[in-house]
């Protein structure tokens, strides 16, 4: 069938030229139906009209007819006409733009716009006026509307995609919503009609999907052969659809960019969307590198996994192996045409880098995707270009936003994973340096570790360790020469200069106007200087401030880098670079404990022979176990298993060799030696493991076998852990070894410890002979009175548990019978020395204190043999040489005395340690009888206070703290002496009361009552800085959670209490000694840096309820009562206000959103949950402030501005604070002040006045310590001159939002030291007021006939000053005194005459001077008055000027006359103003056309 015929098939002649016309007049924009039996002719037999005449055409584009015939001229001479032709194919075209099309009329659709690319492809088709660009951008979109699942997941994606944190920035108010487009209108009508979707099944879309297929090709032979040089629009469109194709299927495999395109033999969508875009940077389809920077501008979304239509903003998508695979094959796309096309495309191929830089989205994945990416692109580029792009990236990571800055450190150390770059010839020397691994490590990772964003910081840290970690020879040289000081990095002007102290990051991104299309441009950022910092020490003391910030992951990350510091021996291992990592266990943060037990451990596995790597490990490790977190204490249990446990072998099986054997046992040396105190804490691992069976026979065994060994004291301290869990021992293998130890006699204390433990966990266990047999050996032992006093207690406990028996009677009477020996042998022994009158004077000490200690021990276990005679002998042997006498002015002293069971005998010669000892045992005494506990409790509070011996203070707070357990009423009462030795002179005593009271209180033995509070967080500035940090440590996070209002309830009651102000009726009256008052005094001003320690430190602990809360008491119970008058205001009170002015403006005091930065409320967390849960908190905290900050201004300002003018007339000190905390409020709640003063315009006036007066007085207060070299002018005031007001200096100006600005002549004067001196050599000015007189200048207060506001009152007090001024000046010049001019002090002035008597004088500034109507500017001769207001009248030129000079005049009403009405004050509600905007901004509702 020929042409002619087959174009019979589509009914060209049958289409109305009517229809047609108006197809073309509307521009393909709308389209009106075509005659349904035309319609149906064609589609009669499918898509074989379609196919046909595409086969028909197709010789025509392929030219084989050749030049001889063409296409057009058998149309015309057929009268058929091609527009007609081409309104037909767009009816078909426009069928797909319905979502319910069918899969018959998309695959129309797709054959109609593949007819319409093959007639554009026929040579002479422009001529025809066959393009359209309309036409041509709708047949590219049936590429993508054909597609069903394309059509209808518009909607879906928008709920799926992940959220691009570059079109919300964080910290910012939200905008207006986006104006929708007409799409997603429609989308919105089409969800209640969902039921009608037209669904697909598999035959379907393979079918639309070929066709699809079929059509790109087409569009794939028009590119080579139609220019679109001159249509940007399309080609624009074009790569659109291109782009958007190549992530339309999974490609199997690797697309090949390389060979030579064979359409023919593509099998996917990709490689056939990539090829059209190579031939789309064809020079044919623009000129130079447009088409280029059109296709890469396009394809860095697909590299950043976006998906960015026309015009719309860019949407993340879920990294997903698809979208992944997608960015592969557009990078290897970017690298083959940079390949391909080299030095031309390289200034594009550079704004794509920075592109990628600037849009990468702020998330941890998407920004390592964008790095890996960034790295890949950047081999690419020749060594210069790579160099200069290096150098942009330096500029890059310090712009002013901080994703930018997180991104640079990315990508830094995704270059340091490839091969450092060699120079070549090309590149210039100083930029040799940006080729180097050590300029991204000293200058770009290292430089933002003391970045100002936390974020920052972290990840600099985090790249610092991971540098190390990449043990490359590059990575560690750079860092070992920055430590050793030796890459001070300097570059000249066109290069940089590097600073890793650098904080602000202040370069700011600035977009040049380059001759490029659209906004894919070249990005400049500025540079600025640092100086250089590369000390080692600097360095070291910069990471260890890092491993204490204030954020958890910088803190964590320093960890990391100090890990890595010394896995690798960067840095040698000291004490105080361990102890960095070695506190970090006790971290508030649970991440950054968790990675303070890794770091140690990893640290301890570097270097398993360093002894101090080991100290450190078990002073950080083993504690943990008692961790609140029980994570933590897995880990923990985890870590000791790993490295103790799992080591222990049998000794046949151990070796010296073996790192990790050698390692367990030196630990477990560490452990019974020199870290005994650790040994309390692996009781607690034990008894877990004793549980979960960890210790099976073969593990004992392996123990015993060491027992005999060099590790015999390590062995025996674990066997005494494991006895009591552990029933499989072998009892010969521990009878043995008793053996050996009885008949020895240089066994050490410890290990005969650790075995008499072990007996006493296996004495149930042992037959009775055995037993009788090891009773006689410890009892000899005893008798003896030779072991030390730790082997003696244990004995004790030992021969306890031998003679324990199922009869409890069988079992007193053994306890009687061993211990009621040892009672009655110190009984005899003791006796001889006391009753003697010369046994005090030849003893031996180290023999008298084991027989007291073996009593004590003893008389525990056999109270029944303890007669009265031991009591006296004990209390003889305590009684003190101390004058007893009672202290004037102490109220207990002689109910003490009276009690005093000690005043019977003579005072006792006995050495100090015996005395300590006998304390001890006296205790001991006392828990078995509680009558003698009634008699020695009040002695023992005494001696406490008394007793200048530091041992034995010591020991009595141990006892009393232990019988205030046992008797808690009895020693309630003296609760208050044991406090006051949180004073002692002695740091061992602070710390030992503050443990006892610690423990008494977590137990609840003792409560806070009356002053123990104040005098426990008293010692939070403690002289002694480990004892401040306990302090805090016990506070926290042993007592805070027990009880969380504790801070809350007293913390008004410190104010007063450390204030020592006891005028209140409620506050501070709990009853104290004055010893008690002289010890725990803070009061005073060199103590208030103490206070407002101890303040701040309760207030950081306060959640934002209570620190609103305690606000709000502050303000009601405290400030209240002053303004009520039920507090006097003196000078006791002043200091009492200023240091609660001083806490209401601190900054730990505020609610959290109000503390934290813009930007900084929500901290970046790869765990997507916890990101969600802390941007929830955000937006509570931050609706909860908004309410919070009105209640608290409607209550608290008016008590602030009632007690201020108290404080003026009273002179009161404290206004000064006052000032400054009203000063920060002003600027905290700016909005609610506003709203608040809206309904009071005087007073808002007044406290603006005086806010200007205060900044002024602080203005002059650093002007004058900055001037204090100077020579001061004489401040001497002349006579008359009249004393400023005690509200403040009048030299001020007034400004009150819409009204009147004034300012007096004096502040005028006193605005120029210059000023100053030329007024003093001739005018007498108005004197420069002192700081402390604008608060506290002496002037009794003045009754006035009518109430006038401060303002008022000022202006007049000024005009009065100024016009007694210029009559002193009068005076002087009649009597012949001519002043100096000075009106070469200020040039630009105009001279104002002063005219009397013949007489003129200059006064500089005159003109500029605003004063009252009233006041005289010059001499006046001629003086009228009207209707109560006094008028100045002027004469000559000035007269004539009088428009000019009435701008700088103000008008009084006289006094006498009622006050006018007050001026409206120009403050709006903001929720007004918003719902004003709102409304000026809504539009008017469309209206139908007709």
């Amino acid at each position: 069938m020929d042409l002619l015929g087959t174009l019979e098939l589509l009914k060209i002649k049958s289409v109305p030229n009517v229809w047609v016309d108006t197809i073309w007049e509307l521009d393909f924009t709308e389209t009106e139906p075509l005659d349904y039996r035309i319609e149906g002719e064609i589609t009669e037999h499918g898509l074989e009209a379609f196919k046909k005449v595409y086969k028909c055409l197709l010789p025509f584009a392929t030219e084989e007819h050749g030049n001889t015939e063409s296409v057009w001229s058998r149309f015309s001479e057929s009268d058929v006409s091609p527009s007609a032709l081409v309104a037909l194919l767009y009816h078909f075209v426009q069928l797909v733009q319905n979502k319910k099309a069918s899969v018959a009329q998309r695959e129309y659709a797709l054959h109609a716009a593949g007819l319409y690319f093959l007639l554009l492809e026929i040579p002479g088709s422009v001529a025809n006026r066959i393009f359209h660009p309309v036409l041509f951008d709708k047949c590219l979109d049936t590429l993508k509307k054909s597609w069903p699942q394309e059509s209808e997941s518009g909607r879906k994606r928008k709920k799926d995609a992940v959220k691009s944190s570059q079109s919300d920035p964080k910290g910012r108010k939200r905008g207006r919503p986006a104006r929708r487009d007409e799409s997603e209108i429609d989308e919105e009508f089409d969800d209640g009609d969902q039921e009608e979707e037209v669904y697909f099944s598999g035959q379907d879309l393979l079918q639309v999907r070929e066709g699809i297929f079929s059509l790109l090709k087409n569009l794939l032979r028009l590119l080579p052969r139609f220019p679109l040089k001159d249509k940007p629009q399309s080609v624009q469109h074009c790569l659109q659809i291109l782009i958007e194709l190549t992530n339309f299927e999974p490609v199997v495999g690797l697309v090949d960019f390389t060979g030579a395109a064979d359409i023919t033999r593509m099998k996917s969508l990709p490689e056939l969307a990539y090829h059209g875009l190579r031939l789309l940077c064809s020079p044919m389809h623009g000129e130079g590198d447009q088409t280029v920077r059109r296709v890469f501008h396009r394809i860095l979304y697909v590299i950043l996994m976006m998906s960015a239509g026309e015009g719309s903003n860019p949407v993340l998508l879920s990294a997903t192996q698809h979208v992944v695979s997608a960015r592969e094959q557009a990078i290897r796309f970017v690298s083959h045409i940079v390949d391909e096309l080299k030095e031309t495309v390289l200034p594009v191929f550079r704004i794509l880098l920075q592109h990628i830089c600037a849009k990468v989205t702020d998330k941890a994945d998407y920004r390592t995707y964008g790095a890996q990416a960034l790295v890949k692109l950047l081999s690419k580029l020749p060594c210069v270009e790579y160099a200069a792009f290096i150098k942009w990236l330096y500029n890059y990571s310090r712009h002013t936003k901080i994703p930018y800055r997180v991104f640079a450190l990315d990508v830094a150390m995704a270059l340091l994973e490839q091969p450092e770059r060699q120079a070549d010839e090309a590149v210039p020397p100083e930029q040799v340096q940006f080729l180097q691994h050590s300029f991204l490590i000293q200058v770009m990772v290292f430089g933002r570790c003391s970045d100002k964003a936390p974020t920052v910081r972290s990840r600099a840290l985090s790249s610092l360790a991971q540098c190390l970690e990449l043990q490359t020879a590059t990575a560690v040289g750079a860092i070992q020469e920055l430590l050793q000081g030796t890459s001070g990095r300097t570059v000249d002007e066109e290069g940089l200069t590097t600073s890793p102290d650098n904080s602000d990051a202040s370069a700011s991104a600035t977009h040049n106007q380059q001759k490029t299309l659209g906004v894919f441009k070249t990005i400049e950022v500025t540079k600025r200087a640092d100086a250089t910092v590369s000390e080692a020490k600097e360095i070291i003391a910069m990471l260890r401030l890092r491993a204490g910030d204030e954020k958890t992951n910088v803190r964590k990350s320093a960890l990391q880098v100090f890990t890595s510091l010394l896995k690798y021996r960067v840095i040698p291992c000291t004490p105080e670079d361990l102890s960095t990592v070695q506190e970090r266990c006790r971290d508030p943060a649970v991440s950054v404990r968790k990675q303070a037990l890794q770091s140690l451990t990893e640290l301890l596995m570097a270097q398993p022979g360093n002894r101090l790597v080991q100290e450190s490990w078990l002073t950080g490790v083993v504690p943990v176990v008692l961790d609140t977190e029980n994570s933590l204490q897995e880990k923990a249990l985890v870590c000791l298993d790993q490295t103790i446990l799992h080591h222990i072998k049998h000794y046949d099986k151990y070796s010296n060799d073996d790192s990790h054997q050698k390692l367990a046992w030196d630990l477990l040396a560490h452990l019974g030696g020199e870290s005994q105190e650790l040994c309390r804490y692996l009781t607690k691992a034990f008894h877990i493991w004793s549980k979960q069976d960890k210790f099976s026979s073969s593990f004992i065994n392996n123990l015993i076998s060491h027992t005999e060994t060099e590790n015999s004291a390590a062995a025996w301290m674990l066997l005494a852990k494991v006895a009591g869990s552990s029933p499989k021992l072998n009892y010969g293998k521990i009878i043995e070894a008793w053996d050996n130890i009885s008949r020895e006699q240089n066994t050490s204390s410890n290990t005969t410890c650790h075995v008499l433990c072990v007996i006493g966990h296996v004495a149930k266990h042992l037959n009775e002979d055995t037993k009788r047999r090891l009773v006689g050996d410890i009892m000899k032992w005893l008798k003896a009175f030779h072991s030390p006093l730790v082997v003696v207690s244990a004995a004790v406990a030992a021969l306890h548990k031998l003679g324990q028996s199922e009869s409890l009677e069988e079992t007193l009477s053994f306890l009687n019978l061993h211990c009621g020996q040892l009672v009655s042998l110190c009984d005899s022994y003791l006796s001889n020395i006391v009753l003697n009158e010369d046994g005090a004077a030849c003893i031996d000490e180290d023999l008298v204190v084991k027989y007291i200690f073996t009593l004590g021990e003893a008389a525990l276990l056999c109270p029944s043999k303890v007669e009265k005679r031991i009591f006296l002998l004990i209390q003889s042997i305590l009684a003190s040489n101390v004058n007893l006498e009672p202290s004037a002015g102490d109220g207990d002293s002689e109910d003490l005395l009276a009690s005093q069971p000690l005043s019977q005998f003579k005072a006792s010669a006995m050495p100090t340690v015996v005395r300590a000892h006998a304390f001890i045992t006296l205790g001991k005494l006392c828990l078995q009888n509680e009558d003698l506990a009634k008699k020695c409790i009040p002695a023992l509070a005494r001696e406490l206070e008394l007793c200048e011996d530091v041992s034995i203070r010591n020991n009595v707070i141990i006892v009393m703290c232990d019988l205030c357990v046992r008797y808690t009423t009895m020693v309630d009462r003296y609760i208050p002496n044991i406090a006051m030795s949180l004073k002692d002179r002695e740091p061992s005593i602070r710390k030992q009361t503050l443990i006892m009271l610690t423990n008494l209180l977590q137990e609840e033995f003792v409560k806070w009552k009356e002053s123990l509070f104040f005098r426990f967080v008293s010692v939070l500035v403690d002289p002694d800085p480990s004892i401040a940090r306990l302090s805090e440590f016990c506070l926290v996070h042993l007592l805070l959670k027990r009880n969380p209002v504790m801070f809350s309830q007293h913390f008004i009651e410190c104010i007063f209490h450390f204030n020592g102000y006891e005028k209140h009726e409620k506050y501070n009256k709990f009853p104290q000694t004055q010893r008690e008052k002289n010890l725990f005094s803070l009061k005073g001003s060199k103590n208030k840096e103490k206070r407002m320690k101890i303040y701040k430190f309760l207030l950081d602990h306060f959640t934002d309820e209570q620190r609103f809360s305690i606000t709000t008491k502050i303000s009601q119970n405290v400030l209240a009562s002053f303004v009520d008058g039920l507090v006097p205001l003196d000078k006791e009170a002043s200091d009492l206000l200023s240091d609660t002015f001083e806490v209401l403006r601190s900054k730990e005091i505020k609610l959290s959103t109000m503390r934290s930065k813009p930007g900084e409320e929500v901290q970046p967390d790869d765990d997507e949950i916890a990101m969600a849960t802390a941007v929830m908190q955000v937006a509570q905290k931050k609706l909860i402030s908004q309410v919070q900050k009105k209640i608290f201004i409607e209550n608290v300002i008016p008590i602030i501005t009632s007690l201020k003018s108290m404080l003026e007339q009273m002179r009161i000190p404290a206004l000064r604070e006052l000032m400054s905390y009203l000063r920060e409020m002003m600027q905290d709640y700016r909005n609610e002040i506003n709203d608040f003063f809206a309904v009071d315009k005087q007073l808002a006036a007044e406290l603006e006045y005086d806010m200007k007066k205060y900044e002024e007085q602080l203005e002059k207060e650093r002007e004058s310590e900055n001037m204090s070299s100077t020579i001061q002018p004489d401040m001497a005031a002349a006579p008359g001159t009249p004393r400023p007001s005690p509200r403040g200096s009048p030299a001020a100006a007034v400004s009150v939002s819409g009204g009147v600005r004034a300012q007096t002549p004096g502040a005028a004067a006193a605005a120029s030291p210059h000023g100053a001196a030329a007024g003093s050599a001739g005018t007498p000015l108005q004197p420069h007021t002192p700081s402390a007189a604008v608060f506290t200048s002496p002037r009794p207060v003045v009754p006035r006939a009518r109430k006038m506001s401060l303002s008022t009152a000022a202006i007049l007090n000024s005009a009065k000053k100024v016009a007694e001024t210029l009559r002193n000046q009068r005076s002087r010049c009649v009597s012949g005194v001519t002043p100096a001019p000075s009106g070469e002090n200020s040039p630009s002035s105009k001279p104002a005459s002063l005219r009397g008597r013949g007489l003129r004088l200059s006064s500089s500034n005159s003109s500029m001077i605003e004063r009252a109507i009233s006041t005289p500017d010059k001499t006046i001769e001629n003086v009228t008055f009207n209707a109560g207001v006094s008028y100045i009248s002027m004469s000559g030129s000035e007269q004539r000027n009088s428009e000019k000079t009435d701008q700088n005049v103000l008008c009084l009403v006289s006094p006498d006359k009622p006050p006018p009405p007050p001026r409206q004050w120009n403050v709006e509600s903001p929720v007004s103003m918003r719902q004003t905007r709102r409304g000026n901004q809504r539009k008017t509702p469309l209206k139908p056309a007709n």
